[in-house]
């Protein structure tokens, strides 16, 4: 269906008003992209003989596993990947753990995520996501803290990419990096050789930031998305106006509809991963909370496993 570009226009008005997109033009929107979209196995709680298979039954094509994947399968590497073979999955991303940036733990950090690199290319994944947790209480990070940070994931990039495996940052609420303007430090402090953004739209969203807005900033330096929803206030917290939970996407603060559209906007080529930090609701589970997400994506955004 080809769509006026004043017709285009007065849809997008719609958009931003709230109202829903017609099929047609949602269609219109997202076909063509080179977004794959996977699920992350976060949610199972380490039952990842469990995650794959529901995850590969819902129709997705990739997965995120965990570093607690490592140990019991880091001598069993190939019983792991007949598993994800069986059931036709990608690995899409490897979460590797975090980055410390104390300089008496620097060379044992680097080693475990280079120990982990080589994990994931025995799986047949491309990639690792580091994190960081050593935010300081009662103050934010310093610059030459965010920019430390910066200097560890290049150097381990920069091993892991000898591996053929790249290192991505991934930007997260409660550690170095939380807020727009202290990721802005530590992305502008990365070699593009080396280390890539993995951009999370619900913790950009929650740290303050728009993430259609950093699409857009950082198409050069994106890898690849977390894209889930967060919800904030709580019904059940009105007077902690800082609480909130990651939950579904459609049910929260984030634009999903706008990070998309930026997404397609730069041309992007790689995964999107939907993953979920943990069951947001009683009386739901890991799978239900997929379906959820699966129909969001296939039903409401029109988009394609």
């Amino acid at each position: 269906m080809e769509l006026s570009r004043r017709k285009f226009l007065e849809n997008l008005v719609l958009v931003s008003s709230g109202a829903l997109l017609s099929n047609d033009l949602m269609a219109e929107i997202f076909k063509k992209t080179d977004l794959k979209i996977a699920y992350s196995a976060i949610t199972w709680g380490g039952k990842d003989d469990v995650a794959i298979r529901e995850v590969a039954s819902l129709g997705f094509k990739g997965i995120q596993l965990r570093a607690n994947t490592f140990g019991p399968y880091r001598n069993r590497v190939q019983e792991l990947k007949a598993l994800l073979d069986e059931h036709k999955l990608d690995l899409a991303m490897f979460s590797s753990g975090n980055v410390e940036i104390d300089p008496a733990k620097e060379q044992s950090t680097i080693d475990m995520h280079v120990a982990h690199a080589s994990f994931v290319k025995a799986l047949g994944g491309s990639a690792i996501q580091m994190t960081n947790s050593a935010r300081p209480k009662n103050r934010p990070p310093t610059n030459e803290e965010l920019k430390r940070l910066a200097m560890v994931m290049n150097e381990i990039g920069k091993q892991t990419a000898d591996l053929g495996v790249q290192a991505v940052y991934h930007n997260h609420m409660n550690q170095l990096g939380e807020t727009p303007e202290e990721i802005d430090v530590i992305v502008q402090n990365m070699n593009p050789k080396y280390a890539k953004l993995l951009l999370d739209i619900a913790h950009y969203r929650q740290g303050g930031g728009k993430p259609e807005t950093a699409v857009i900033q950082y198409k050069d330096m994106l890898h690849s998305f977390h894209l889930k929803d967060t919800m904030s206030p709580l019904l059940d917290k009105p007077n902690a106006p800082k609480a909130y939970k990651f939950v579904e996407l459609g049910r929260g603060n984030v634009d999903v509809v706008a990070v998309f559209k930026a997404i397609k906007k730069i041309k992007f080529k790689g995964w999107g991963i939907i993953e979920l930090d943990g069951v947001p609701d009683v009386g739901k589970t890991p799978f239900s909370c997929a379906i959820t997400n699966r129909d969001y994506i296939v039903n409401t955004l029109k988009h394609p496993l």
